[in-house]
């Protein structure tokens, strides 16, 4: 029981940090360690809450939640529960089963997505002198996004050659292969899978706009390292204005549905100072401390 509580207590926790997280504004001066510690109290949230329920239903067993999900999976679980053991332990695996179904279904998806996004490519694409390895579309609308994966592909539309100067198309193709370099796609995934199985919930809700804007700004730091950061925001609010077209399934990019537009064009144009090495050292081991925490509470024995 003793276990069950402390998984309890953690849940609660990474549901703190997470509210503390949306309302906060140092993610912005540095987001890599901000998505870190995303990344890390989504997964400690989700092993927490399963944890939880499932520690409790077992308690009457004396098993770990681990052994006791071999037990189950083996069917050597003599399944003689109390009546609250037996609710927290079907709500405990009810909780895991939908989470990770939820994940391999988004991921499958996505990978579908992409592969028929691909192809479509091969048949509309096309390459330009202009733009060395990257697809053009011949699409009047703004569009500039990357299609991740193993050999991710930059794609732009004739609009947005038409739309931008060179300078500033050079900033936005950075910006773009930033997300394919980073795999900015298997951050995003977890939280829009989440999103799937908590659709009611405003926190997570929050928190998926949240990564996806410290996302942006990640591949907004990458773009600024070779460009200027007043083209790349220009380039925004060129985009913003000119209502460009919607990013496909599975790619990332900047397409009209970005609502903080202008809170990264004021970053860039107001750079803010980089956080200190020893905060940035601190949140790495949050991070950290967090990630293990649940997985070792899941081998104590309840």
């Amino acid at each position: 029981m003793i276990t069950a509580l402390a998984l309890t207590v953690l849940a609660i926790v990474c549901g703190l940090v997470a509210e503390a997280l949306v309302r906060a504004r140092w993610p912005w001066q540095d987001p890599r360690p901000a998505i870190i510690l995303w990344q890390s109290v989504g997964l400690t949230w989700g092993l927490a809450t399963t944890g939880a329920l499932l520690g409790y239903g077992l308690a009457p067993y004396g098993e770990s939640v681990a052994s006791g999900l071999v037990l189950i999976v083996t069917g050597r679980l003599p399944f003689e529960p109390y009546p609250s053991q037996g609710v927290a332990l079907s709500a405990g695996l009810t909780l895991l089963s939908l989470l990770i179904a939820v994940m391999i279904v988004a991921t499958v998806q996505v990978i579908r997505a992409r592969r028929r996004h691909r192809l479509l490519l091969s048949l509309v694409g096309r390459g330009d002198p202009g733009v060395p390895g990257v697809l053009v579309l011949d699409h009047p609308s703004a569009a500039a996004y990357c299609v991740p994966g193993l050999r991710s592909q930059v794609v732009i539309s004739a609009g947005t050659l038409r739309l931008l100067e060179p300078a500033e198309l050079t900033a936005v193709l950075a910006h773009e292969m930033a997300h394919g370099r980073e795999r900015h796609d298997l951050v995003a995934l977890p939280f829009a899978a989440l999103r799937r199985a908590l659709p009611w919930s405003d926190l997570v809700r929050e928190a998926q706009s949240s990564v996806d804007l410290l996302i942006e700004m990640c591949a907004d730091d990458w773009a600024r390292r070779t460009s200027s950061p007043r083209l790349l925001a220009t380039a925004l609010l060129r985009f913003g204005a000119a209502g460009g077209a919607p990013v496909p399934q599975g790619a990332l990019g900047m397409g009209a549905e970005n609502h903080a537009v202008i809170t990264r064009v004021n970053r860039l144009l107001v750079p803010a100072p980089a956080l200190p090495r020893s905060l940035r050292l601190a949140i790495l081991i949050v991070s950290f401390a967090l990630t293990i925490s649940a997985p070792i509470l899941w081998l104590i024995p309840t």
